[in-house]
């Protein structure tokens, strides 16, 4: 009987997973099933220039895992039964069950609305390509001179603003964030970030919140209306609510609580990687929902399932974080170096050279996709035989 790993999404962290497993172990001991709601892998840290135009190329999950042994399947996740360790998937002809051993939940996040009144009826997001598409349709039938809102200060609305000014001088720009616009960069960082908004024309409303959305404006705190043809909401994620629908152990917000393996603490036979799992770095400190929290995430469950199933020993390296990477437009950017902790400190690269560092981050990203073992040899193990799982303790 084979060993049955369901990874659930294909992500950055379901993927690299997915394909990581299938460098470690034998292909007659294991069957790998990767299933996701879209047949090609999306650029997820793309979606803004998506938004404004640009065009992806496309890279289809079956070409990407063709001969690797990981069977893609074209689905929707409905449901997770930890206890019966199965998942309900659901395609053209119905929902059906899918059993596993052992299960990688990597469903990731989407965006979160703050359940601000209008937003989800008039507002547009860019967290997925869908949301993508329907912004870059909106985008393109604007005439000139019309107003444009991004509501949201953080990574995402920083690159969006910034590409939406870059690919449209003609449009008059807005940005409003709830904190002081890049308060947790270093002072070069700040510098550089206010100069390259005041280059581009964007208006900045600093320490605002949008509370409403309409059609044709949004309304702050403050009581100020401001006119808004496309509004684009960027003020951070959430979770799909399956786990939390589980019995898994999940934190208020529905990720799953996971130790430094990233193994579930509740149920041992379920891993958790990328913006779903609720894990602890460096100084005790949750992972941020990131590319740069995903992939190091998926390589970590993955070679932890391959370590327990061949019997060697489980390395738990400690997962960290050496840089934000902003791009600002397709000419500009900026390289914010971090602590191990994500903490800002002096030092930062900016302006043409950061761009092409983003630029080259980006194509790495999917390229550690298609090669989860860095282009290093690796060596398929056999599985030996398994006894059930102990429960675990979550990392402090």
């Amino acid at each position: 009987m084979q060993h049955r790993i369901v990874v659930l999404g294909a992500g950055y962290a379901g993927a690299g997973a997915a394909g990581r497993l299938a460098k470690r172990l034998r292909r007659e001991d294991v069957s790998i099933t990767l299933v996701n709601a879209e047949p090609d892998f999306v650029e997820r840290v793309r979606m803004h220039q998506l938004a404004t135009g640009q065009d992806l190329s496309p890279r289809p999950l079956a070409d990407m895992f063709a001969d690797t042994g990981v069977d893609v399947r074209v689905a929707r996740v409905t449901a997770v039964d930890a206890d019966r360790k199965a998942v309900t998937v659901t395609t053209a002809d119905g929902p059906n069950d899918l059993s596993y051993d052992t299960l990688v939940y990597a469903l990731g996040s989407h965006w979160n609305d703050q359940d601000t009144p209008g937003a989800a009826q008039h507002a547009h997001e860019i967290a997925g390509r869908p949301g993508a598409l329907r912004l870059r349709e909106r985008l393109a039938a604007l005439e000139a001179g019309q107003p444009v809102v991004v509501v949201g200060g953080g990574l995402t609305g920083l690159e969006a603003v910034t590409e939406i000014a870059e690919s449209r001088p003609d449009l008059d720009v807005t940005l409003v964030a709830r904190a002081a616009v890049g308060d947790w960069l270093s002072d070069k960082g700040r510098r550089h970030l206010k100069a390259v908004l005041d280059r581009s024309g964007i208006t900045v409303h600093q320490h605002s919140t949008v509370t409403s959305v309409a059609a044709d404006h949004v309304v702050t705190s403050d009581g100020t209306a401001l006119p808004s043809a496309a509004t684009v909401w960027t003020t951070g994620f959430s979770v799909h609510p399956i786990a939390q629908a589980s019995t898994l152990e999940v934190t208020d917000t529905g990720r799953i609580v996971v130790d430094a393996t990233m193994r579930s603490v509740s149920h041992p036979d379920v891993y958790a990687v990328g913006d779903a799992a609720w894990a602890m770095g460096p100084g005790g400190k949750p992972l941020r929902m990131s590319c740069a929290s995903g992939t190091p995430s998926a390589w970590q469950a993955a070679d932890a399932i391959a370590a327990r199933l061949t019997g060697t020993q489980c390395k738990d390296v400690p997962l960290r974080y050496f840089n934000q990477c902003i791009s600002l437009g397709r000419r500009e950017g900026l390289i914010q170096f971090v602590t191990a902790d994500d903490r800002a400190v002096p030092r930062a690269l900016t302006g043409r050279l950061a761009a092409l560092y983003k630029e080259l981050i980006c194509k790495s990203a999917v390229w550690g996709v298609a090669h989860p073992t860095l282009g290093l040899p690796t060596r398929r193990r056999p599985v030996v035989e398994q006894r059930d799982p102990a429960p675990v303790q979550a990392a402090v």
